[in-house]
């Protein structure tokens, strides 16, 4: 009688459960970023139909990755918890504009909220004036308080309707938790929006602080974000890091 192990293991008994194996690709494909991290996976019925296997197998794979710490799941779903940006592809555009780095350190906050944003923001984005949106508010400081930064920035319905990542977050948006958007246009990207972005810098008079003024829209002309940064230029340096690919 041929030999039987749990989870579907071949009965060769050399070859990992069939469990290990879809595993083992799904870990591939974290690794080479076809799945970004913080990203979320697709769902079980998805994945078991890509793979060809029961939404069990399924399961158990996720587990396995969960067990390593690879997956962070919630009520949203399960998400990529590789650290750092996908291999092999350019350092991504950091959200919000102004942002330190491509990780929060301690003096940054960032929080959003669902409510009515600056007469200005509403103007830019083509919303009724008093219409609440998604806001979210960054501030960083360095020890003792110098090099302050504040961002504010709006989303047009555009966005919240185009991507999904930024939707999640009006049920949550309370102006308390923290909220992490860091990869906000690549999220944008991901759903098919290709990103124009204009900034415009002005030196505030009779202050040492900057304000940066971030307009963003799609290949549509429609627009998706506007941030509104103000850097304390006294002990701080706003500098912009841009990546060109190769022609061809």
């Amino acid at each position: 009688m041929a030999r039987t192990t749990p989870h579907d293991q071949s009965t060769t008994g050399t070859r990992p459960p069939l469990y290990r194996r879809v595993a083992d690709q799904l870990l591939t494909g974290l690794r080479d970023g076809t799945v970004p991290p913080g990203e979320r996976l697709p769902g079980e019925r998805r994945l078991a139909e890509h793979f060809g296997v029961s939404r069990e197998t399924v399961r158990q794979a996720l587990d396995v990755l969960r067990r390593d710490g690879l997956l962070s799941t919630d009520r949203r779903g399960s998400h990529v918890a590789l650290p750092g940006p996908p291999s092999g592809s350019p350092a991504p555009l950091v959200f919000p504009v102004g942002a330190r780095s491509a990780e929060p350190r301690t003096g940054d906050r960032a929080t959003v909220i669902w409510g009515a944003p600056p007469p200005e923001h509403a103007a830019a984005l083509g919303l009724v004036p008093g219409r609440p949106t998604l806001v979210h508010r960054y501030t960083s400081a360095a020890a003792g308080g110098s090099g302050r930064r504040t961002a504010v920035t709006s989303f047009s319905a555009v966005a919240l309707a185009e991507v999904e990542e930024l939707a999640r977050y009006r049920d949550r948006a309370d102006g308390v938790a923290c909220a992490e958007l860091r990869r906000t246009y690549d999220w944008m990207r991901r759903a098919g929006l290709t990103l124009h972005h204009r900034d415009t810098i002005t030196l505030q008079p009779d202050t040492a602080s900057v304000r940066v003024v971030r307009r963003v829209h799609d290949q549509y002309a429609r627009p998706l974000e506007i941030t509104d940064l103000l850097v304390d230029t006294r002990q701080d340096a706003l500098v912009y890091e841009f990546t060109l690919p190769a022609a061809g």
